[in-house]
């Protein structure tokens, strides 16, 4: 076997190919442990702080029918990592490839893309306030018109944000399911 594998061990023991997503087997304890123990702003803020409470607070803000979405919207960030958009910017071939890693994912949770435009005006509500309660003080604003929640943000503990993100998927299947969480 090649010592250069296109593909990664995840929690679950399954692996996850970067060439075919689409085939890959990925579970929602997969995203929940990548996204937990992945930090937004890449790690540069007062606290840990990961994705997967950013998660969880997007699907909370979002109207009720999108919250599912809300929850997903950055499921890829959980085998690719949250990559700052300035570089981002820089590296044209890995915004291809996540691209496609993005919607081989989403659609593993019955989510097609584009997504609703009310999932990014809640992530960028979400940066708002992130980055007032999680970055040094600065005066560079980006969004103008996006107000930040009132609500200050406590980050979690990887362990606290994988309960948390699990926690709200379980609530979410039980009302797509139409039974009381």
């Amino acid at each position: 076997m090649s010592a250069h594998r296109p593909d990664i061990l995840l929690r679950s023991g399954n692996f996850f190919n970067f060439l075919t997503p689409d085939a890959s087997i990925i579970t929602v304890e997969d995203i929940a442990s990548g996204l937990s123990n992945e930090a937004r702003f890449n790690g540069q803020t007062h606290s840990f702080y990961s994705v997967a409470q950013h998660s969880v607070m997007v699907s909370r803000i979002v109207p009720p029918e999108w919250a599912w979405h809300g929850l997903f919207h950055d499921a890829s960030e959980a085998v690719m990592k949250d990559i700052p958009k300035p570089l981002k910017r820089l590296l044209p071939d890995y915004q291809i490839l996540e691209q496609k890693i993005e919607a081989a994912i989403l659609a593993k949770f019955g989510i097609a893309l584009p997504l609703h435009p009310s999932i990014k005006a809640a992530d960028l509500i979400m940066l708002a306030t992130e980055k007032r309660d999680l970055m040094p003080p600065h005066d560079h604003i980006e969004w103008p018109g996006v107000e930040p929640l009132s609500d200050v943000i406590a980050p979690l503990t990887p362990a606290a944000a994988y309960e948390c993100f699990m926690a709200r998927y379980c609530e979410l299947v039980a009302l797509r399911e139409g039974v009381a969480a």
